[in-house]
């Protein structure tokens, strides 16, 4: 007996000095998760945007091939544009979409929490302020930009499909159309101007939301939005001068090099990408550190501001 309870007991000690394998936790990973499950208007209204704009087009193919030999008699950059028309319209949308969505939800990704004291709940988890903001930066910052883009490469595909499909049996084939639509160069512009000015010009400008979001109490739509437009005012009134006018137009606007020589949103595939004049601007690198600063403001306002 002796033999085998000395047996069972190291049986059962060897069993319980093997050591556990956890799986690795990723706070941030699962923050974004979080994230993307609670506002699902960061993919739907881009894909909303996506539908509309192919839905517009599956009624304009049915009149395409009369209006074929309407444009082959312009001249060849008139040609280009109403070939290619369609489809800067649809990223137009779609790009529109996903920065309008990007906007309110800046606004309402701290202050929503506090709102609903759903922040009551996560603070109990393991976690930290600068985990939580950094996950929802993310998603203006990072995720929408980039999931917009895979949207408009998705959505140009499929009416590439369609534009082939309704010239089918006539004289002008595809073959004539594709260099035409300047596809590739328009994706690559499209890009460029997503990274340049999208994620890293427009940084400031959502870490400013991302504050309000974190500090106002009440309306942060109107404290983003209202006191520089009234400091402006002000200036103009008093000083006759608009340097903040300027200031906030040079941000939004995307700077002399991050917006491509300032053509249009889809991005205009003829026009120079000049990556290393935009590395070179003052304004870039001035509005990243103004950026870090504003989201450790947020971080600390989210560990200490109380539920409204």
């Amino acid at each position: 007996m002796s033999t085998q309870s000395n047996a069972l007991s190291q049986s059962f000690g060897s069993n319980n000095m093997v050591p556990e394998i956890s799986a690795p936790v990723h706070p941030l990973y699962w923050s974004i998760r979080r994230e993307l499950w609670e506002s699902r208007s960061v993919y739907l209204a881009p894909l909303g945007a996506a539908a509309v704009a192919l839905f517009g087009f599956m009624i304009s193919m049915t009149h395409f091939p009369a209006r074929v030999h309407e444009i082959l008699s312009l001249d060849p950059m008139k040609q280009q544009h109403a070939f290619a028309q369609p489809y800067e319209i649809a990223t137009a949308l779609i790009m529109g979409a996903a920065f309008i969505v990007s906007i309110f939800y800046s606004l309402d990704a701290l202050y929503g929490e506090r709102r609903d004291r759903s922040i009551l709940f996560w603070k109990s988890l393991p976690v930290s302020d600068l985990t939580a903001v950094l996950s929802k930066v993310s998603v203006p910052l990072l995720i929408l930009p980039f999931l917009a883009f895979a949207i408009v490469i998705v959505t140009t595909s499929i009416m590439l499909l369609m534009n082939a499909a309704a010239l089918v049996g006539s004289s002008f084939t595809f073959a004539e159309l594709w260099p035409r639509l300047a596809l590739v160069q328009s994706g690559l512009g499209l890009l460029y101007h997503l990274v340049t000015v999208h994620i890293l010009w427009y940084a400031p400008l959502y870490a400013w939301l991302f504050f309000i979001s974190a500090w106002a109490r009440r309306a942060p739509f109107l404290w983003a939005f209202l006191p520089p437009l009234v400091l402006a005012a002000f200036e103009k009134i008093t000083f006759h001068t608009s340097y903040v006018s300027d200031l906030l137009i040079y941000r939004v606007s995307g700077g002399s090099d991050a917006s491509m020589d300032g053509n249009d949103f889809a991005a205009n595939p003829h026009a120079p990408m000049t990556p290393g004049a935009f590395l070179g601007e003052p304004g870039l690198w001035i509005g990243l550190l103004v950026a870090a600063a504003l989201i450790a403001a947020a971080v600390r306002m989210r560990r200490y501001r109380d539920p409204v």
